[in-house]
């Protein structure tokens, strides 16, 4: 049994009952029928009614004593893995380019998920987003399987924000900012793809110009969604392919694909706080752009 325990800090003047504050912390109305039903919420040790105000200071005891929505485990992988943030709910990592996030297998061994297992020994990650296999960045990974539907629910309300890194061409134009309003779906061509099309799914991608010169741009941009590959099609879309992109990018490639997943923000469960989460531009890519930035002169 996944049990939590919280010491409840009430915010701006709120009073909330039970039934609110699981509300409020994003936990599925059938987990939140569970916990009424077998009394498994406690306010300093006792159950209460669910109409029942909770207090500063009051201590929450959660018990999740029903089964979670998935249990999937993986093989031990082998290789180590580079930890950003971890405390006893979460890991952050920062994934190598070339390495899947998932096995599509349940016999593969070669993805993050599986070297993170090997590095939890005595648990299990539970994947709450994934980032492409050619893309470099930050993964954040749920050690407990009840608090994958409440990060989801984050995605969904977009209280988890995922910030990018990304070294463009420049084969058009490019105002400083804007936003990618495009829908995505499956190229008929080309089962690895996607393309903008009339009927794909809704995607939002906002960016940024941080430097640029005459052939590259380097971008700050902001996931709205989280479809396949979308950063990639949005910007190829535009004629500002992204930097060694083997789909999208027609340009000769000179090393691995140059978007970077750097930043994370989302609520701590069970919390009002919001964690940010940074990581360091790998060494590699940081000198390509450096390289490709002064390649001229005329930096803006």
């Amino acid at each position: 049994m996944y049990q939590k325990v919280i010491t409840y800090h009430r915010e701006n003047n709120e009073e909330l009952s039970i039934r609110e504050l699981l509300k409020k912390w994003l936990i599925p109305k059938k987990w939140q029928h569970f916990f009424r039903i077998q009394q498994d919420v406690l306010i300093n040790g006792k159950y209460n009614s669910f109409n029942t105000i909770v207090q500063d200071n009051d201590v929450v005891t959660l018990n999740f004593n029903f089964p979670p929505r998935t249990e999937q485990h993986y093989l031990p992988g082998h290789d180590p893995v580079d930890v950003v943030y971890e405390d006893n709910d979460i890991i952050v990592v920062n994934k190598v380019a070339g390495k899947k996030t998932h096995p599509n297998k349940a016999d593969e061994d070669d993805s993050l998920m599986n070297d993170v297992e090997a590095y939890l020994k005595d648990g299990h990650p539970y994947m709450v987003h994934r980032i492409d296999m050619e893309t470099s960045g930050l993964v954040l990974i749920s050690k407990s399987p009840y608090l994958v539907p409440i990060f989801n629910r984050q995605l969904s309300n977009k209280t988890l924000h995922r910030e990018y890194l990304a070294l463009v061409n420049l084969d058009a134009p490019i105002d400083n900012k804007g936003t990618i309003d495009l829908p995505i779906g499956q190229d008929p061509t080309d089962v690895r793809k996607r393309m903008v099309t009339s009927d794909g799914l809704n995607a939002i991608t906002k960016y940024e110009v941080l430097k640029k010169n005459s052939d590259f741009a380097l971008l700050q941009l902001n996931l709205l969604t989280g479809r396949t590959h979308q950063l990639r099609v949005h910007l190829a879309h535009n004629h500002w392919p992204i930097v060694n992109d083997p789909l999208y990018n027609s340009h000769t490639k000179t090393g691995n694909l140059s978007l970077f997943a750097h930043k994370l923000a989302f609520k701590q469960p069970f919390s009002d706080k919001t964690k940010i989460i940074q990581a360091k531009i790998s060494k590699n890519m940081y000198n390509l752009i450096c390289a490709d930035l002064k390649a001229t002169k005329k930096l803006t």
